[in-house]
């Protein structure tokens, strides 16, 4: 009787001296992201083109010294992103636009993953580009630029004002690169 009480306090205070942990710091934990429900409004530029835009975010003009660009900024705040864009009239220059656009994609490379293009044809619309869709921890998620290819260019980056992370951001540019696709859908030229 005396050893299985002594063997009853040896496993009991075994169970109850191993649960006892050093306490640890936890990591600093993100915020949970509430996504808005998707709605659009419809903005004429002052440029040579309209698009569908979300009604969260607000449409800002970037002043700019050059006669030939159209820049403006769709600001997302309670997201910390902008998506830049930049307008510019065709003459004889898409090859070089075009060019530029990729380079500005692949400057990312040193932090990507990888860099995914998609190409983007609408004969309807006369809507024809690319979008680059750049993974890991790179200032910018998501690039595209669209034409014509007679008149018209519009060039588009998403970034966000804060230190690239790819898993704590991965929502958001997932949610954002939905609105741009939407944009490019409903881009129309005049």
């Amino acid at each position: 009787m005396r050893q299985t009480v002594a063997s009853f306090m040896l496993i009991a205070a075994l169970f109850l001296g191993g649960c006892r942990q050093a306490s640890v710091p936890r990591p600093a934990g993100y915020f949970r992201i509430d996504l808005p429900e998707k709605s659009y409004i419809r903005f004429d530029s002052p440029c040579s083109y309209s698009i569908e835009y979300p009604a969260y975010g607000n449409v800002n003009p970037r002043p700019t010294d050059a006669s030939d660009t159209c820049w403006m900024d769709i600001e997302f705040p309670g997201f910390r992103a902008m998506i830049h864009l930049t307008y510019f009239d065709l003459s004889g220059n898409l090859a070089t636009l075009t060019e530029m656009s990729r380079e500005l994609a692949y400057k990312h490379t040193i932090r990507a993953d990888a860099i995914e293009e998609r190409l983007w044809s609408d004969d309807s619309s006369r809507v024809y580009g690319m979008l680059y869709d750049l993974k890991g921890n790179t200032a910018s998620a998501v690039q595209f630029f669209v034409t014509d290819s007679t008149k018209h260019y519009l060039r588009g980056s998403l970034y966000f004002m804060a230190q690239p992370n790819e898993d704590s951001l991965m929502p958001v540019i997932s949610f954002l690169r939905e609105d741009i696709i939407h944009l490019i859908e409903t881009l129309n030229w005049r």
